[in-house]
């Protein structure tokens, strides 16, 4: 047997997968984006058939340019943009709607009903999380609710439910497992994080039957073997977590106080709390960090709707730059006795604020504002809102400190301006790794450890390795008056 992992990395706008050698390093890349639908104003959706030809082009791909064939493969992992659901007939494995991605917004009603109905703590006590739109369990239950006759077709078991990963295991096994990881349970508003089971009572509240949702398994575990007919061979598939989870796995935060932030459509922050289930006082997300051999590690976490989607509004909406890359270069040109800030609120806010209905909002502009401007007020909401997440985590629990080490990856952490910026903000050090594809790495390393040919957990760890570590230049006096604006403008943002 090989060490060659594949990674699948099932993202908001594309599908990426990445070949692994033996020395973790990699050796073939494939990517394929594919078509967002903005059905109505709010909603987000994608089309399933779509996602799973992005997949299957990407790994071909993948495979093609490092020069592997399937069965020189090992195992392959999964990791997958959360949140997004999709309802599939169980006989044909056809969809049954669009996918309702997590950005979606829809289900705002049925939350706010919930929510006056005083659901909230009971929700929060047994997930973890808060009643929004953003997670899984209201959207299952629109779909249940809207696509005619899909209710009575539950009822009968004649339909699937799950998050992406579930759908693309159901899709690479030729419809023989129906699975889920733990993490990627976590976050559907129906799993109870402290007993590891879907939630009887929850799934009464949002009338979903049982019989729709995936057996939850360990990150690291057995997900059944892809049809020989897709790839060439009959590959095992034996790693699985949201992608925030494959992060923090990828960025080796096995320790209690490490903590990383993804940088990508959205922006991540997950802080490991250890065996610890820490009630976040500060609206921000209890979670299920990963699921190793039976034990169940938890994390705090704040999730930002918004980070290089700012950016990409800039190319395709503003149509102020032509390259998404070309922001950093852009901000550092901006005249700094402008104080310009942008609150990408397109689809709300997200932690700590937690405000469905907000909107999207710039201050600050004079008639001397310009391209350069708001492209520092966008990469420096960015920075901003990791800095409300870190103030939160901080009054939440006594492990994140003042000396905590931000691990960062995703898109945006390749621009230095930014990270620089992180830094100033955070006022504490931003470490850049030398391998920034560290959710599929996350991926891969489960699969490549269940498979035995990658090292285990603090080997692992031992194999992460720092490009660039940024610290902090800023003085105290220029941070707190551009917080302060910040907090400012947020205020007049905000609708709750």
């Amino acid at each position: 047997m090989t060490g060659y992992i594949l990674a699948i990395d099932q993202g908001t706008t594309s599908s990426r997968a990445i070949v692994f050698d033996g020395k973790m390093k990699i050796a073939g890349v494939g990517q394929k984006e594919f078509t967002q639908f903005y059905p109505a104003s709010g909603w987000v959706e994608h089309n399933p058939e779509e996602i799973w030809q992005s997949v299957l082009w990407a790994a071909k791909e993948a495979l093609r340019k490092a020069k592997v064939k399937a069965v020189g493969i090992a195992a392959i992992g999964i990791t997958n943009q959360r949140e997004t659901v999709v309802i599939w007939d169980k006989a044909t494995g056809k969809p049954i709607h669009n996918a309702i991605v997590w950005q979606d917004r829809r289900t705002a009603p049925l939350c706010a009903k919930l929510r006056k109905a005083g659901l909230e703590k009971k929700f929060s006590r047994k997930t973890g999380l808060l009643l929004d739109p953003y997670f899984s369990g209201t959207k299952i239950a629109w779909l249940l609710d809207r696509v005619k006759g899909a209710r009575k077709r539950a009822e009968k078991g004649e339909l699937l439910a799950g998050t992406i990963d579930s759908f693309l295991i159901w899709r690479l096994t030729g419809g023989r497992v129906h699975a889920t990881d733990a993490t990627n349970a976590s976050r559907t508003l129906v799993y109870n994080i402290e007993k590891n089971e879907w939630d009887a009572e929850l799934l009464k509240i949002l009338d979903i039957p049982a019989t729709l949702l995936p057996v939850v398994k360990d990150c690291a575990d057995d997900f059944g073997v892809t049809e020989k007919a897709i790839f060439g061979a009959a590959i095992p598939i034996l790693g699985v977590a949201g992608d925030q989870h494959a992060a923090t796995i990828g960025q080796a935060c096995f320790k209690p106080g490490m903590m990383k932030s993804t940088y990508g459509t959205g922006c991540f922050a997950v802080l490991n709390t250890g065996a610890d289930i820490v009630r976040s006082k500060n609206r921000l997300l209890t979670t299920i960090a990963y699921r190793l051999d039976g034990r169940t590690t938890y994390a705090l976490e704040g999730s930002i709707f918004i980070a290089g989607a700012a950016v990409q509004w800039l190319r395709d909406g503003a149509r102020m730059i032509s390259k998404a890359a070309h922001s950093g270069e852009l901000a550092a040109k901006a005249d700094d006795t402008q104080n310009v800030y942008l609150v990408p609120a397109f689809v709300g806010l997200g932690a700590p604020h937690w405000d469905a209905d907000a909107r999207g909002a710039i201050f600050g502009l004079t008639r001397n504002s310009g391209p350069a401007e708001f492209a520092r007020a966008a990469l420096e909401a960015v920075a901003y809102q990791t800095r409300d997440l870190l103030d939160a985590m901080k009054k939440d629990w006594k492990g994140a400190s003042n000396s905590t080490v931000l691990r960062v990856d995703g898109g945006m952490v390749a621009s230095d301006w930014t990270m620089q910026r992180l830094a100033d903000i955070l006022d504490a050090p931003v470490d850049r790794p030398e391998i920034l594809e560290t959710t599929a790495l996350g991926a891969a390393w489960l699969a490549g450890s269940r498979a035995g040919v990658w090292p285990k957990g603090q080997d692992f760890a031992r194999s992460w390795a720092l490009e660039r570590r940024f610290k902090p230049k800023m003085d105290a006096k220029t941070r707190d008056a551009k917080l302060n604006g910040w907090r400012d403008a947020v205020r007049r943002t905000l609708t709750v």
